[in-house]
C-alpha cells in the first residue's frame, strides 16, 4: 500500500441500506465488486469500502491513515449536516478518533481500569447474573411460548455488567439504553439526532457530577481522579466521550453478539447439537466463530487518510472517509478458505476483525467474548432443546448500517435442567 497521485478510471458504486435489512447480502455484493468499493451512505454522503481481510488489516496500521474526524474534508466543506444520522457515531471525542500520543493516553487510562485481572474476577458475577437471567426466562413467555432471548437476555447481561464497570447508577440505565439504540439507528431523522447528541451528553455530565461527590472503583471515579490529579491530562470532553465509548461499544456489541451466536446456532440444527456434545469448552469457540461469520457490527466508520492512499488499485484520496466493512471481511474466501460461508464451529480458528485491527483494536473484547461465552453455556446447558418461535426469515433486522444484528429473537423453552440452578460456578 504506497501513497501515489494516480487514479482508477473505473471504480464500483454500492449504495448502502440505511435499515440494514440483509448486512451479509449486500458484503456479498462489495466483494463481488472488487477490493475496493465507492459507498453512498445516508444523506448521498460518499465514502470508500475496503471489502478483503488483508486490505483491512494494512488499513488499520497504516502511518498514512488518521482516526481523527477532523481530517474528513466533507465536514470542512459542509457535506456532513449536525443533524446526519450518523453523526453519532462519527463525531465524538474519545480514544477511537484520537491518533499517536492522544490515542495512547486515552487509551492508557481505560487499560487501568479495565485490567486483564479485573476482567478475570468478575467470571463470578457475570456467571451469577446470567443464571438470574436464564432462571426467568420462563416468566416472561408470551401466551404462544415464546421467550425474547434479545430483550430477556443478550440485553440486560451486557448492560448490567458494563454499567457496573463504568459506574452508572440503575436510575440512568434505561435512558441510556434508548441513547445507545438512538445512535446505532441510521434511519433516525434530523429532529431525533440532535436530540439524542444533546441528552447524551447532559446525561453523561449529570453522572460524572454525581460520582464526583460519591466516588468508587469504577471507570467514572477514575476518570475524575485522573482529571482531577491532572487537568491537562483529560479534558471534559474526552472525559464524557470516553465514558460514551465504553457505553455504546461495551453494551451494543456484545448484546448484538449474544443475539447473533444463539441465531446462528437455532438456524444450524447440526451445529447446535455438536455444541451440546462437545466434550470441551466449545462456547468461546462459537463465540469466535460467530464474530467472523456474523459480526455484531457490520461496517465500521472511519478512518481518513493524510495523503492520497494506493490501496486495491484503487487511489482513495486524502480525507476521504474509509469505511471497513467487517460482514464481508468476515466470509473473505482468501483469508478464511472456500468455506468461509458456511457457520461451522468445527473450524480451525482463524483471524478476524470483528474487533478491529492495530493500535485501536478493541481493548473491551476479552470482557465481550467471555460475557458471551457464559451467556450461551448457562442458556443451553439450562435449556438444550431450545429453539427458534418463528421462521428464520421473519427476524427483523436492527436498522442500521452500523450494528448488524436482529431486533428480537423469539425462542421456546424446553424443560429446564433439574440441576442448573443450584449455585454460579466459579
Amino acid at each position: 500500500m504506497t501513497a501515489s497521485h494516480r487514479t482508477a478510471p473505473h471504480v464500483p458504486v454500492l449504495r448502502l441500506d440505511p435499515t440494514g435489512a440483509d448486512h451479509q447480502g449486500e458484503a456479498a455484493r462489495l466483494r463481488e465488486l472488487g477490493p475496493v468499493v465507492q459507498v453512498i451512505l445516508p444523506g448521498k454522503v460518499k465514502a470508500w469500502a475496503v471489502t478483503t481481510h488483508q486490505l483491512v488489516s494494512e488499513l488499520v496500521t497504516s502511518p498514512a491513515v488518521s482516526k481523527n474526524w477532523h481530517r474528513w474534508t466533507a465536514l470542512h466543506t459542509g457535506q456532513i449536516p449536525d443533524d446526519w444520522p450518523l453523526t453519532g457515531m462519527v463525531k465524538v471525542t474519545n480514544m477511537v478518533t484520537a491518533d499517536g500520543e492522544d490515542h495512547h493516553r486515552l487509551r492508557r487510562v481505560v487499560t487501568q481500569v479495565l485490567t486483564p485481572a479485573r476482567v478475570k474476577a468478575m467470571r463470578p458475577q457475570i456467571t451469577a447474573l446470567a443464571h438470574r437471567l436464564v432462571h426467568e426466562l420462563p416468566r416472561h413467555a408470551h401466551p404462544d411460548g415464546a421467550v425474547d432471548l434479545r430483550e430477556h437476555l443478550a440485553y440486560p447481561l451486557p448492560m448490567a455488567v458494563i454499567c457496573d464497570v463504568i459506574g452508572i447508577p440503575e436510575h440512568h440505565r434505561p435512558q441510556m439504553r434508548h441513547l445507545v439504540q438512538s445512535i446505532f439507528d441510521s434511519t433516525a431523522g434530523p429532529d431525533e439526532v440532535l436530540s439524542t447528541q444533546h441528552l447524551i451528553y447532559a446525561l453523561l455530565d449529570q453522572v460524572v457530577d454525581e460520582r464526583r461527590h460519591t466516588p468508587g472503583t469504577d471507570l467514572v471515579s477514575a476518570l475524575i481522579s485522573v482529571q482531577n490529579d491532572s487537568p491537562d491530562t483529560l479534558s471534559t470532553a474526552e472525559l464524557t466521550g470516553t465514558l460514551w465509548l465504553m457505553i455504546s461499544a461495551g453494551h451494543e456489541t456484545t448484546l448484538s453478539l449474544i443475539t447473533n451466536a444463539l441465531r446462528a446456532l437455532l438456524t444450524h440444527p447440526d451445529q447446535l447439537r455438536l455444541a451440546l456434545n462437545a466434550d470441551t469448552d466449545i462456547w468461546p469457540v462459537i463465540v469466535e466463530e460467530t464474530l467472523r461469520w456474523d459480526a455484531p457490527i457490520g461496517n465500521f466508520l472511519a478512518r481518513y487518510p493524510t495523503e492520497d492512499l494506493r490501496i486495491g488499485g484503487v487511489t482513495i484520496p486524502a480525507g476521504d472517509a474509509v469505511l471497513a466493512p467487517y460482514s464481508a471481511t468476515g466470509r473473505d474466501t482468501a483469508q478464511h478458505g472456500p468455506t468461509a460461508g458456511r457457520f461451522d464451529i468445527t473450524r480451525p480458528p482463524t483471524r478476524h476483525l470483528a474487533f478491529g485491527g492495530g493500535p485501536h483494536v478493541c481493548l473491551g473484547a476479552p470482557l465481550a467474548q467471555m460475557e458471551a461465552a457464559i451467556a450461551l453455556e448457562t442458556l443451553l446447558t439450562a435449556y438444550p432443546g431450545l429453539s427458534l418461535a418463528v421462521p428464520p426469515e421473519s427476524l427483523v433486522p436492527v436498522p442500521s448500517l452500523i450494528s448488524n444484528s436482529v431486533q428480537a429473537l423469539p425462542a421456546r423453552l424446553d424443560r429446564p435442567a433439574t440441576t442448573h440452578f443450584q449455585g454460579a460456578r466459579p
